[in-house]
């Protein structure tokens, strides 16, 4: 296992591969051009509101075409439970 995280960690501060963050890369650009660049944010806690607002938005109402016009939380919650093992 600390061989496998070894390896992770390394590649990580070596660049890695643009798949490994291309997911919070993508949610990055919503929260840019959806939001920040959209809001002039006076103060910190204003900007961690408005962003905490967003990602409420983003998780619960914003379809996604990757989920068939799901939502994030359509698509995680509406899961059948895993039988306990």
């Amino acid at each position: 296992m600390t061989g496998a995280l070894g390896k992770h960690v390394l590649s990580e501060v070596e660049g890695g591969c643009w798949r490994d963050n291309v997911f919070v890369e993508r949610l990055w650009r919503s929260v840019k051009y959806e939001e920040v660049y959209l809001h002039a944010y006076t103060s910190v806690p204003e900007a961690r509101a408005g962003i905490g607002r967003y990602i409420a938005f983003y998780n619960a109402v914003r379809p996604h075409s990757a989920f068939g016009a799901r939502t994030p939380d359509q698509l995680y919650f509406d899961q059948p439970l895993l039988a306990a093992a």
